[in-house]
């Protein structure tokens, strides 16, 4: 048999610097600050992500959907004013949120929800997906979702951990990592999901306990919408991808200066 000749391959040269707004649409700075710890062990030198907490007055935690309009008028006039310092932006909560489209037509740089990130990665790297939601509330809209943005044939949808999202954080944290960790064991177990996306930002510091609650990694991958999305976002940047503004996501500026309307 011939020898295979020696494969060829390259190291990157690139430095250029990558900065990414991470934006957390409800009013929980905690939460905020609970994913940028997340991001740190993954994070290229190279990337700077800064966290923006939405201002008052919006809600302090999103489960349903009035919470969602809210936020997203309240972070989007936060947003926009300084959006010509980041390279990309990250929408930090676990649904198709109404800012996520609000300003991809508002900004050129590319602009992804944690849950878009999370469908997107489990299509590529498992069969079936399921998600760990927080209440029953959460479960229909993200199951609602799902078929929105095109997944229902893929997934085995959600199971509950029944708490609202402020408790993530407010109660015993064994009690936390205890329920997610049953949420995701009967995702795998009974409903045959072999990638779990943990349903909300709040849980982001939690996927290692996941993971041990499904028998390891290689039985079942557990996606971080929030790290996972951040790392696509540095990829749409290196390939100098922006988002398109000939079709949908347009500027709606200059109709709203045509009205005569000189706000957001």
């Amino acid at each position: 048999m011939a020898s295979q000749p020696p494969l060829i391959s390259i190291t990157g040269t690139s430095t250029k610097p990558i900065s990414i707004l991470l934006i957390n649409p409800n009013g929980t700075p905690s939460m905020t600050e609970a994913c940028l710890r997340s991001l740190e062990p993954t994070l290229p030198p190279y990337c700077t992500v800064t966290g923006f907490t939405s201002p008052h007055p919006t809600p302090s935690a999103i489960e349903g959907n009035l919470d969602g309009v809210l936020s997203a008028a309240a972070a989007i006039r936060g947003v926009v004013p300084m959006a010509s310092n980041y390279d990309a932006f990250l929408v930090a909560c676990f649904s198709a949120h109404p800012l996520i489209n609000a300003l991809r037509e508002e900004l050129t740089g590319p602009v992804i929800g944690i849950m878009e990130a999370s469908l997107y990665t489990a299509r590529m790297l498992g069969g079936r997906l399921g998600v760990v939601a927080t209440g029953g509330r959460s479960k229909i809209m993200h199951e609602d979702a799902i078929r929105q943005y095109g997944f229902a044939s893929y997934s085995v949808g959600c199971e509950t951990t029944n708490l609202g999202v402020l408790e993530l954080e407010s109660l015993p944290r064994d009690q936390v990592l205890g329920l997610m960790g049953e949420a995701a064991k009967r995702l795998v177990d009974e409903k045959g999901a072999d990638c779990i996306a943990l349903g909300c930002a709040g849980m982001t510091e939690m996927k290692i306990k996941c993971e041990e609650a499904v028998g390891g990694e290689s039985k079942a991958q557990v996606i971080d919408g929030v790290g996972i999305g951040v790392q696509i976002l540095i990829g749409l940047v290196r390939e100098g991808c922006v988002t398109a503004k000939g079709g949908i996501y347009r500027s709606s500026r200059v109709g709203r200066e045509a009205r005569g309307q000189e706000w957001l």
